[in-house]
């Protein structure tokens, strides 16, 4: 049952864009304010999902509501307008069949092209029923919304009638209760208390949305004032089900909100008021209400055209639905600089050891024009010098002669090997490149090394390499004073093609009274910088390959047998049973770090995915790694619902994580290794802890994390099994 409660659920609230389950009762119960509407609402829901599961359609859009939400509004609509009878029955539950059949199409040909059906079903199928009711005769228009406070006295006796009549009473200023009858028009209701509980529930669900509805009333109300469309008032179903609903899927929900999605909400309300229109002189003819239509037309169009990146990516289509826009955005923002790169070749450095940039990206000396992003590196003492007593030979020099290595996998393209040492000081411009080697990575992506030694190629053209593998050695061949290796990237095969700014994964810089990790990064000049290196225990205790298993238990709080899964988009993720709860994780040679949580936020689990957001795989070197979590899982308070109004437009509140790995003791069954990790709350100048985690790796294992919960430590005992 419980997939099919959430169907329900979701049902409701997916047309005011939400998954929230106590918004979707708050819908569900606003819908009953109309008895009659509200049973053929719940029961058209009812079956279009019984309907769905018969059919065997897919099983997440079912339960996301994605094919039973234009039938909820369809039942709402009909139970509002016509008379209960069994010919009303039998049209109403083939016309659901029939909202589902074109939900599934619509779905089909617009999601090739990422694009939402809406309420498309909904307005189709209501004006086939309006078109053929007329030769029907068992079926019959009703005149109880004349009378609808005897509804409300049947559903809640005389005090929900004087509650309602109070409401409707209210000196309330017209503006506002246009507004608040507007909201409620979207259950085909006129009454200002459910226009109130459906904004109240608004607000609480989405800052963001709720301004939007706002911008959107207050868009359409100042534009009717201007060109006088209508000067007595408009339809409210005409703000609610086009103009507000407009506002929200362009500005907030379909995009990633931002300044530009927000005044393309205030754009996109004229655009809709003119379909408006001009559809209404169309459609009267036949006396059929435009519905949502106008909505429809004008957030395909616009999303479409946001599409082909007209806006060059000021508007950014929503690339994972949350079903929140701030979780959109939060999770937008955290993810475009986390996972800005997790597409990229991991190129390490091309040698063992320290060596020194001694001329970095547009150097003065030869890296310019063409050539300019390109990387020399050396080997220097510690007073810097590249070479020992004495410089006379190349021999003399540290680099000399060190090891060069792949910097990533891939197909030896082209060597050049018969070129000879220059001595110092001179140079070879005949031969410019000196000895050197081309490696290809992918289409177009290729590096290159070059002055290496004559004779001390490892490999020749055609063979296929590892990342680390000895290829040949550093020299002093080609436009060379002195012995350095030359590294760049390139897009084509040949040597000295042009080169292309292209980051290294990762790798330590050694500066002075600091030592740093930097990813994805490019090395800048006069750093010393070296490769890092995984410790085998941590790599060990964290390779969560599918079918991984782990029980966790903690004194007062619900255990958990945890089991790693990889989903039909190859995403991997810890599953907890209990608890229902999913943390998706990414790992590799260096890092092991969370990309999402999704369940429930007192799990242990939720505990674990904070501990280890993001943990470094070396104990060398001894160094904080930073990151940053999604505002999202910020507590609910005054500061964080400040944040989500202003969001699109500034973030000043940061949620900051920070770990250390810390080497306990060594011997033959591995490193015992302490985490310490912690959880910081950043507003403006404040800051603020608000959890540290401990994490226990030993035989190669997690033994266990310790976490603060209601000021109290607790400590999580974690037991690898096979169930």
């Amino acid at each position: 049952m419980k997939p099919f409660t959430k169907a329900l659920l979701n049902s409701y609230s997916v047309l005011f864009y939400s998954n929230n389950r106590l918004f979707a009762l708050l819908l569900l119960l606003v819908s009953f304010f109309n008895p009659y509407a509200g049973i053929t609402g719940l029961l058209s829901v009812i079956f279009a999902i019984l309907f769905a599961n018969f059919t065997g359609l897919t099983k997440i859009s079912i339960e996301n509501g994605t094919y039973s939400y234009n039938a909820l509004i369809l039942g709402i609509g009909m139970g509002s307008i016509f008379n209960f009878s069994a010919a009303f029955w039998l049209l109403l539950f083939t016309v659901v069949i029939f909202s589902v059949v074109l939900s599934v199409v619509l779905q089909s040909k617009l999601g090739k092209y990422g694009l939402p059906f809406l309420t498309l079903p909904f307005v189709i199928c209501l004006w086939i029923i309006l078109l053929v009711t007329k030769d029907f005769e068992a079926i019959h228009f009703t005149y109880r919304n004349i009378y609808w406070i005897n509804d409300a006295y049947a559903l809640g006796d005389q005090k929900l009638v004087n509650f309602i009549m109070f409401m409707e009473k209210l000196d309330l200023p017209p503006l506002m209760a246009t507004f608040f009858r507007a909201l409620s028009s979207l259950y085909f209701q006129n009454n200002i208390l459910a226009g109130l509980l459906i904004a109240t529930g608004i607000l609480i669900h989405s800052r963001i949305i709720f301004s939007l509805i706002i911008i959107g009333f207050v868009t359409a109300y100042c534009f009717n004032i201007i060109v006088m469309a209508h000067p007595e008032g408009m339809n409210y179903y005409l703000i609610g089900g086009n103009f507000i609903l407009t506002s929200v899927a362009v500005g907030g929900f379909f995009v990633v909100p931002s300044f530009y999605t927000y005044l393309w909400a205030v754009i996109s309300i004229p655009i809709t008021f003119l379909i408006v229109m001009a559809l209404g002189s169309v459609t009267g003819q036949w006396h059929l209400p435009v519905y949502s239509m106008p909505f429809c037309i004008t957030v395909i169009s616009l999303l479409y055209f946001f599409s082909l990146k007209a806006q060059k990516g000021r508007v950014v289509l929503t690339p994972l639905q949350f079903y929140s826009p701030e979780k959109n955005l939060y999770n937008y923002l955290n993810n475009k600089e986390r996972l800005l790169n997790s597409n990229n070749i991991r190129f390490k450095l091309p040698f063992i050891g320290n060596w020194i940039v001694s001329q970095g990206y547009d150097g003065n000396i030869t890296h310019k024009g063409d050539w300019g992003k390109a990387l020399d590196f050396i080997i220097v003492d510690h007073e810097l010098k590249p070479y020992n007593q004495y410089a006379a030979t190349p021999e003399n020099f540290y680099c000399y002669g060190k090891p060069v290595l792949a910097s990533a996998d891939g197909f030896v393209e082209k060597i050049e090997d018969y070129i000879d040492d220059n001595e110092i000081g001179k140079i070879n411009q005949e031969k410019n490149w000196g000895n050197s080697i081309v490696i290809k990575h992918a289409e177009g992506l290729y590096t290159q090394m070059s002055h290496l030694k004559k004779g001390a190629f490892k490999v020749k053209v055609g063979d296929y390499v590892k990342q680390g593998d000895v290829v040949a050695a550093c020299g002093n061949s080609g436009r060379s004073p002195e012995p350095h290796l030359h590294f760049q990237i390139q897009t084509a095969p040949a040597i000295g093609s042009k080169t292309f700014a292209y980051p290294l994964a990762y790798y330590v810089v050694n500066k002075p009274g600091k030592t740093s990790i930097e990813e994805f990064s490019v090395p800048q000049e006069t750093e010393i910088v070296y490769n890092t290196v995984s410790d085998s225990s941590l790599k060990q205790a964290f390779e969560f390959l599918p079918g991984f298993n782990l029980s966790v238990s903690a004194d007062g709080m619900e255990d958990g047998k945890w089991e790693v899964f990889t989903d039909a988009y190859n995403q991997s993720y810890i599953y907890c049973h209990q608890s229902k709860s999913a943390a998706y994780f990414k790992r590799n040679e260096n890092i092991f770090y969370f990309i999402a949580f999704e369940g429930n936020k007192n799990s242990l689990l939720y505990y674990f995915y904070q501990a280890c957001y993001k943990v470094y795989l070396s104990t060398d070197p001894v160094v904080n790694v930073t990151d940053k979590f999604p505002l999202q899982f910020s507590k609910k308070n005054i500061t964080q619902w400040l944040q989500d109004i202003v969001s699109p437009f500034i973030i000043f509140k940061r949620l900051c994580y920070e770990s250390l790995n810390t080497v306990v003791s060594t011997d033959i069954m591995g490193t015992t290794v302490t985490i310490t990790s912690k959880q910081t709350v950043a507003f403006l100048s404040i800051q603020k802890i608000t959890n540290e985690f401990v994490i226990d790796i030993r035989d190669n294992k997690i033994n266990s994390f310790t976490f603060q919960k209601n000021n109290q430590s607790i400590k999580a005992v974690c037991t690898q099994k096979n169930y």
